[in-house]
């Protein structure tokens, strides 16, 4: 229907990436190798056939035997092609074994397993039959249009449908048959012409050079967000927060992106895990000038619109950036091309080539500082950072801007003084919004008069992404001070603002609320589990809202939600440590004891299940047991630094001193910033009149926060008491 108006756009969309987003299994559409070839990772062989005209794999399924599977769906297309089944209770499957669609000479036209140096059992929620494969809730919602997922928690079943099968017309611009009406009738030039978003944001402004500027400008500055929130509904590593957005709708009212959290992101912001380039884009000043998606990118082919350096020439001058004067290297050579230097690729689903779209200068003095990678690196693999520092410098100087990784990695690691330099950040309001949130999530870790005032003032910065933060951080408050402090945002403009301010102030007392407060909170958060309900096939989703409810002491319903979170994943580990803590709020620790025994039937190799077991067993005055649970706890989870305190302390007060100090001498390597046991390592080796080891110790505390004269103290006192 689109395409009678619209031929050019139409034409472009066409065997595109969204067009061929998913597509019915045939012979048309299926380009793996179907005839009866097979595929053998770790022992376990996969067979490909074809039979009355259907695509079958024979493999591995939930039950850890093989059987003959009917290929339903096709899932992309370049470089890889996946392929989708369908199970009798309405869930589709994505297999883990994919066909590499580059042609020969590129390595391509062969089976190759997405995870090829693990081994997956069926019991792995990496499984190909398992939850972090589940097409219903991991993909369908960006492939097709108009998903509705329709899972049914009381039943287990999903009668998932769309509209469109793959990436259409509606999927950006939203239903179509008021503006087809409108464009019936005559259409003409009024609005409104029958959408329900317009994407352009500002078909006016133009990109122009000022004289003597190397850069363009935007004409007329970006007013809305629109096109590119729309696109961040599917390009952004996120949460959904409700089933039935539209194209249109403000981006946190539906969904919940990542910050530049560990694991996801290096700590200078660039990407690590797949992130779907919005964290990246936000981060960039192209982002902070006014670009938008389609400035660069045809929104119907989805292509660049020029090769090569010509795209980025028509915003920066080709006589300022493109010549060795800039770049240093040889023209035409890789050195010499802008994204190579500027958008570095890093690859997923092992050959899928992702650009950083976080457009950042290569600064391998950070990746001397703190590990990251940088371009120069990616191209010189056979140099050190430090080589590369010495190039740059040579070209550019020595005078460079510090960077906000060097604060986020001191946040990550924790360390003591860290909360100073991540305040900067927060107050530093030229930086992007997604830098400045990740911060305030960080300086939630750090309970100081310089964050809470911090994050106080956060509550009410125009970014809502840095509100979030804020309130999330505000935990480490008391709930007297939270409470007035968060209050107010349950009335926030944004859904994604709303919702965290009700889940942090759950936990606070409600003789602090009058009436009328009280039922503000709760209609706040009936929001928030109404969100959770979104995914309610997921266990995490329950146990948010079991979280919610024994924050409240709501007991009973904590139960049903922790119980439901174990229905939906009977390995879910979470799920039982929460029931058996509830039980422990009850004063039922023998039911909580079964419950943690069931855990350790399902996941036997679990530390925080055998911490859990240990911090029982103390309270039952099982000692021996509790030091065992302890002590298996830390083997089986050696970067927690918390169960090492825990097993550490356990032996010290059972007059094992010198274990004790073992435990806790080894935990303080793996983790130096860690207050906690340094303390305890000055006060036993004190005790025990090792003042060498007490004052090294002390010496440490105090080189961490220098400004905190009690560790100062602690030193001299130390020092004296040696000489006695």
């Amino acid at each position: 229907m689109c395409s009678e108006c619209h031929a050019a756009e139409a034409a472009a969309w066409t065997g595109s990436h969204h067009d061929l987003a998913m597509q019915e299994a045939n012979e048309e559409n299926v380009l793996g190798d179907f005839t009866g070839t097979t595929f053998d990772h770790f022992g376990e062989t996969s067979s490909f056939y074809q039979e009355d005209g259907g695509f079958f794999v024979r493999t591995t399924g939930p039950d850890g035997d093989p059987h003959d599977y009917r290929i339903s769906h096709t899932f992309g297309v370049t470089p890889l092609q996946q392929y989708l089944v369908e199970f009798p209770n309405g869930r589709r499957q994505a297999l883990s074994i994919a066909w590499d669609s580059r042609p020969p000479e590129d390595g391509g036209q062969r089976w190759f397993h997405l995870y090829p140096n693990e081994e997956i059992t069926s019991d792995d929620p990496l499984h190909w039959t398992g939850p972090n494969q589940n097409w219903n809730y991991m993909c369908a919602e960006c492939h097709s249009t108009n998903v509705q997922k329709n899972f049914d928690p009381r039943t287990g079943q999903y009668n998932t449908t769309w509209s469109e099968i793959d990436v259409s017309c509606e999927a950006c611009h939203g239903p179509g048959s008021e503006h087809a009406l409108w464009a019936r009738r005559g259409a003409g030039s009024d609005r409104p012409n029958g959408l329900t978003v317009e994407l352009e944001d500002g078909t006016e402004s133009a990109w122009v050079f000022d004289a003597e500027q190397s850069n363009a400008r935007r004409t007329i500055p970006r007013t809305t967000r629109t096109q590119i929130e729309t696109c961040a509904q599917c390009h952004a590593r996120r949460g959904t927060l409700k089933d039935d957005h539209r194209p249109g709708d403000a981006f946190l009212d539906s969904h919940r992106p990542a910050l530049l959290d560990e694991g996801l992101y290096h700590p200078d912001g660039q990407i690590l895990d797949e992130v779907y380039v919005y964290g990246s884009f936000l981060q960039s000043k192209m982002y902070g000038a006014g670009v938008t998606c389609s400035d660069c990118h045809d929104p119907h082919s989805a292509r660049v619109y020029e090769p090569g350096n010509a795209l980025c020439a028509s915003c920066h001058l080709p006589s300022t950036y493109d010549v060795p004067a800039h770049h240093f290297h040889e023209p035409e050579s890789p050195g010499a091309r802008c994204i190579d230097c500027h958008m570095p690729e890093t690859n997923y689903m092992v050959i899928d080539p992702r650009r950083d779209h976080s457009l950042r200068v290569p600064r391998p003095d950070v990746s001397v500082s703190i590990g990251t990678p940088n371009a120069c690196n990616q191209c010189h693999t056979d140099r050190s950072p430090e080589w590369a520092l010495r190039a740059v410098t040579g070209w550019y100087g020595a005078d460079r801007e510090p960077h906000y990784g060097e604060a986020l990695q001191l946040g990550r690691l924790r360390v003591p003084a860290a909360d100073t330099a991540l305040a900067r950040l927060v107050g530093n309001d030229t930086l992007p919004g997604i830098v400045r949130a990740t911060a305030l999530q960080l300086l939630g870790n750090y309970a100081s008069g310089v964050s809470i005032g911090v994050i106080r003032s956060a509550l009410i910065d125009s970014d809502p992404l840095v509100r979030f933060a804020a309130v999330r951080s505000t935990e480490i408050m008391e709930p007297t001070d939270r409470y007035t402090a968060v209050y107010a945002l349950l009335r926030d403009s944004v859904r994604l603002v709303r919702d965290e301010a009700a889940r942090v102030l759950a936990s606070v007392p409600s003789s602090l609320m009058p009436q009328r407060q009280r039922l503000v909170l709760d209609s706040a958060i009936s929001s928030y589990i109404d969100a959770q309900l979104t995914n309610a096939e997921r266990p995490e989703a329950h146990i948010n809202i079991g979280l919610v409810h024994l924050a409240r002491q709501r007991f009973e319903q904590a139960e049903d939600a922790f119980t439901r979170a174990m229905s939906v994943d009977s390995s879910f580990v979470p799920a039982y440590v929460n029931l058996a803590e509830l039980r422990r709020a009850q004063g039922r620790d023998t039911d909580g004891e079964v419950i943690l025994d069931s855990a350790l039937a399902v996941a036997p190799e679990n530390g925080t299940v055998h911490h859990a077991l240990g911090l029982l067993y103390v309270r039952q005055r099982r000692i021996q047991e509790a030091l065992d649970a302890f002590r298996r706890a830390t083997e089986l989870t050696p970067d927690d630094a918390r169960f090492a305190y825990v097993y550490g302390v356990a032996l010290h007060s059972e007059g094992r001193v010198e274990e004790a100090v073992a435990v806790l001498e080894e935990a303080s390597t793996k983790h130096p910033y860690d207050l906690e046991i340094l303390g305890t390592l000055v006060a036993i080796n004190r005790d025990r009149g090792d003042f060498a080891s007490a004052i090294r110790h002390a010496e440490r505390l105090a080189n961490l926060i220098p400004g905190n004269r009690n560790f100062q103290t602690l030193v001299d006192q130390l020092r004296t008491q040696s000489r006695r």
